[in-house]
């Protein structure tokens, strides 16, 4: 098992990653936590295939638990959702004392985050990450939030977890293109902060996407590590953290032109990320060939490079309600070269247009 830590002074966590470390949930929170009650917010078939792990480990600890199951979906990453936990969280008394484990993927990660954020104005969250894109990214940081009709990740709050604990063994159930959506993100800590890691993913990308366990270990903890030391520099997102948003502002825009239903998260970072890098080499900011190592990789971990049968104009609209923008602008993260970004706002809407085009 590998434990890191966040940097964030009184904030600071860890975050454990390794194989079959699930069992032994119970004993990493038992020291933290401030009392025995605690509600685990999952989806019934994360439920189905662990429970018996993850409730064996917390009742041999002594435990007191309740179960709340959300739906499935990134349709259901909505208030309604949270004020359905808040519903059992208050039925059962839970006080600030009080736990909340968030179990499954990226979408209970921030609806469950966000409920403990909000409860009570905040109790103890533990994020258990059972995808490759939660384990590598949005259980680390702290961002919780839900979805608004009129754009992603509109409603949040930064709120950090008592600890991630990443077991590397749920992997092994999690649905191909699932677990592709998770290498975009580690495709996307190469490109933004280490150019070496880059050339690495570039060398064993087979590897990686056919689940290598030395490949895989390696990315996961390097992703973390990265993102990290980015977070503990700036929590908050007022300047450096930004960088992490690579692809994110062209990739929300897909997600939210397609209501949402037809790609996941990391499927639309993976375009947000071809159409970023071409609007970088288009802007002169870095050269064609690096934007194109990064199409190219893109393209051959068997990820989405274009967002098939959607507007320009739809896309467009569509960042213009990004919680990115800054003074009515478009904020975009732009490569300077592979392992350099910057963030950007006066980009010509032409400019933009011809990215998303390929023109």
């Amino acid at each position: 098992m590998d434990t890191l830590r966040v940097e964030l002074a009184e904030r600071g966590y860890n975050i454990h990653i390794g194989q079959g470390i699930l069992k032994d949930v119970g004993a990493y929170i038992k020291p933290i936590v401030l009392s025995e009650k605690v509600s685990i917010v999952t989806n019934p078939s994360i439920w189905d295939i662990y429970s018996n792990i993850l409730e064996t480990s917390l009742l041999a600890e002594g435990f007191d638990i309740d179960l709340i199951l959300i739906p499935p979906g990134e349709n259901h990453k909505n208030l309604k959702t949270v004020s359905d936990i808040y519903d059992r969280l208050l039925k059962r008394r839970m006080d600030r004392t009080a736990s909340l484990i968030a179990f499954g993927g990226g979408i209970v990660g921030d609806v469950g985050g966000f409920a403990a954020a909000t409860y009570l104005r905040g109790i103890n969250c533990f994020q258990i990450p059972t995808t490759l894109l939660a384990q590598v990214d949005s259980s680390v940081g702290g961002k919780t939030g839900v979805n608004h009709p009129m754009g992603k990740n509109m409603i949040g709050a930064f709120y950090q977890p008592r600890a991630v604990i990443a077991d590397t063994a749920t992997l092994k159930t999690l649905p191909r293109r699932e677990f592709l959506a998770g290498v975009a993100e580690i495709i996307k800590y190469g490109v933004i902060a280490d150019s070496g890691f880059f050339a690495y993913l570039e060398k064993n990308i087979e590897g990686l996407i056919n689940g290598d366990s030395n490949i895989l270990s390696y990315s996961i903890r390097r992703s973390c590590e990265l993102k990290a030391d980015v977070v503990a520099k700036d929590e908050r997102e007022s300047g450096l953290r930004a960088i992490l948003n690579f692809g994110h502002t062209f990739g929300h825009a897909v997600e939210a032109a397609t209501g949402y239903e037809e790609y996941l998260h990391g499927e639309g970072v993976a375009i947000g990320m071809v159409l970023a890098a071409r609007l970088s080499a288009k802007m002169g900011l870095c050269r064609e060939d690096e934007a194109n190592r990064v199409i190219a990789l893109i393209e051959k971990s068997g990820l989405p490079v274009s967002a098939e049968g959607v507007k320009i104009e739809e896309i467009m609209e569509a960042m213009k309600v990004d919680k990115k923008a800054a003074a009515g602008k478009v904020r975009f993260v732009l490569m300077n070269s592979i392992g350099s970004v910057s963030l950007k706002s006066d980009i010509p809407e032409g400019k933009i247009a011809e990215a998303v085009s390929g023109k």
